[in-house]
């Protein structure tokens, strides 16, 4: 059953020469006389001719074939007549004239065809191992595997050691939520599976090893969406000795090693970088599409004095009223009313549109309200304004306002088609604050992990302006990955969980090891780590991360195919000292 080599990798070295190939029946064409089968392995479609004057036997038995038949073919390799190449496969020049067919299974109809694009993702799901026999599905992993060879050859070369960390850890109290898994032999305690190996690579650090790096497995209990499933991959990297610019020039230097050497691709390093205040005060978030420039403006100023009172109320209140400035469209009204209610569900209360009509006259909802002179005065924030265009206003507290007109901004410059997609737009997004405030809570968090270290001089700085010594690499407006400087002094470290409210006892309780750690000769460090498979999907075009994992779950969580998650028996549970509560009603 040996075979010579792959059906795609049929070449010139082969011909007239004797081969054995081995695949599925893509495609058959019953010419009377003649069979025609294209024969489908990973490495691609090499197509096959049954004849009787070759082997009647053969022959006979390909009437049988249908489509992905598993078989095992002997045969010799010819050139085909000019007129016949095939230019739109690899191995068009080439066709197997059969002398031995094995049929080593069959198969039943397929329940979805795989040369269309149109089963549902479940049912692509539930069936994942025919999903990935098609060649775009295997192309995508291909190049998943190239990505993660040169990644590990990269930092092999550059002197890191690969080093595994646990699954099975401690649960701790910050950070997302956790899958937690119960112990046999350690009644009601349980282990946690870790979202990262934040405090194992922080270890190793104390350990001495300056260059540690991983493809580690990480798992997260959060809700679900097209870049975020449970269970991922990512890049995970800690160096000791070092400062902000190691890390990115690190970084910068493996992206372009990388692109170049799986994609071809030439990009030009160090990759810009830009300030948190920055990216959010123009783009409306933490990881802004760079691709293209629609910012964002401030549009306070022409409202302290206005007689539109709900928005002289929120400039009055210390909040803001931001915009985007679209040139290049006249929107009908339809359309406009039509952007009202998309803003409205993703969350705006109300979008506020100002159309200016070819007079330059402002023509809006609210136009008896806007003075005469409301053209000059828009055009002295947006220089470039002129007749036709329009501007979309949102109003409230300065976060919520922003990020609202963040996300407007993009579903605009969809629609616009300004975005150019073929282009990959690196960029560092630093200077980050050290933490956030919940207001249902009612107490600070912090904005990367509590192990983040603050910026020189925030021992003098109220909790909100301190900044933290973190960073994050953002692909086209989608967060690739993020690090930071890490604390290795366990007096600072108590005073940063002191601040997000966590006492010194709990502290104690959950990072002991930590805290001790860092009183045992604990190395100043920093790290970062990069999703994987947000990386592979941008790389690919992919929508989902979904559609770059080989054995994804779905949007819900839940895995059609293996029926996962499952109930477990009682009797199970009963081993672990648990039991089942009534189902809550959904």
């Amino acid at each position: 059953m040996k075979r010579t080599t792959y059906c795609g990798l049929i070449t010139e070295q082969y011909l007239h020469q004797e081969v054995t190939l081995a695949g599925w029946v893509n495609k058959r064409r019953d010419h009377g006389g003649l069979i025609f089968v294209d024969l489908r392995d990973r490495a691609g479609i090499m197509q096959i001719v049954f004849n009787p004057d070759f082997d009647k036997q053969a022959h006979a038995t390909a009437h049988e074939l249908r489509s992905e038949f598993v078989i095992l073919v002997k045969g010799k390799v010819i050139r085909r007549d000019d007129k016949l190449i095939n230019k739109n496969i690899a191995t068009g020049e080439f066709e197997l004239q059969v002398t031995s067919l094995t049929i080593l299974n069959k198969s039943k109809a397929l329940p979805f065809a795989l040369d269309e694009d149109l089963a549902d993702e479940d049912t692509r799901l539930k069936y994942r191992y025919l999903d990935l026999r098609r060649p775009e599905m295997q192309k995508k992993l291909q190049l998943r595997n190239d990505i993660l060879f040169t990644t590990r050859e990269f930092f092999h070369k550059d002197g890191f050691i690969d080093v595994e960390t646990p699954i099975l850890t401690k649960n701790t109290m910050e950070g997302a939520r956790e899958f937690i898994v119960p112990s046999r032999v350690h009644e009601h305690n349980f282990y946690s599976l870790p979202q990262s190996p934040q405090m194992y690579k922080q270890l190793l650090m104390a350990a001495g090893f300056d260059k540690y790096m991983q493809i580690a497995r990480c798992f997260r209990d959060e809700d679900l969406r097209a870049d975020r499933q449970p269970e991922f991959t990512q890049l995970d990297l800690e160096m000791s000795f070092i400062e902000e610019d190691d890390i990115i020039g690190v970084i910068d230097n493996y992206i372009k090693t990388l692109l170049k050497k799986v994609s071809n691709i030439d990009v030009q390093i160090p990759f810009k970088r830009i300030s948190y205040d920055y990216a959010f005060s123009n783009f409306g978030s933490d990881k802004p599409d760079l691709r293209f420039d629609l910012k964002i403006q401030d549009f306070s100023s022409l409202f302290i004095n206005t007689e539109l009172k709900f928005l002289k109320t929120v400039v009055a209140n210390g909040g803001k009223v931001g915009g985007l400035h679209v040139s290049g469209k006249v929107y009908s009204r339809s359309e406009l009313l039509a952007w009202v209610d998309a803003a409205v569900k993703f969350g705006a209360k109300g979008l506020l549109w100002i159309r200016f009509n070819e007079d330059c006259k402002h023509e809006s909802p609210v136009s008896n309200f806007l003075p005469d002179n409301f053209f000059e005065q828009v055009k002295e924030i947006c220089p470039t304004l002129q007749a036709g265009d329009t501007i979309f206003l949102i109003a409230g507290e300065y976060e919520d306002a922003w990020t609202l007109l963040g996300r407007l901004r993009l579903e605009l410059a969809q629609d616009l088609k300004i975005i150019p997609e073929h282009e990959l737009n690196f960029s560092w997004v630093v200077d980050f604050p050290m933490f956030e405030y919940n207001k249902d809570d009612k107490r600070w968090y912090s904005k990367h992990h509590p192990f983040t270290s603050p910026q020189a001089g925030w021992e003098n700085l109220e909790q909100k302006d301190i900044k933290a010594r973190a960073y994050d690499i953002v692909l086209n407006g989608v967060e690739l990955g993020g690090g930071s400087i890490r604390i290795h002094d366990s007096v600072i470290q108590k005073k940063i969980f002191n601040m997000i409210g966590m006492t010194d006892e709990v502290a104690q309780n959950y990072f002991d090891f930590l805290l001790e750690s860092q009183e045992l000769g604990y190395p100043p460090l920093g790290g970062i780590a990069i999703g994987i498979d947000r990386f592979v999907m941008l790389l690919t075009g992919s929508k989902s991360i979904r559609e770059v994992i080989a054995f994804p779950k779905n949007q819900r969580g839940y895995d059609p195919m293996m029926k996962a998650p499952s109930e477990v028996e009682e009797q199970k549970l009963e081993l672990y000292r648990l039991k089942y509560l009534p189902k809550k009603n959904k």
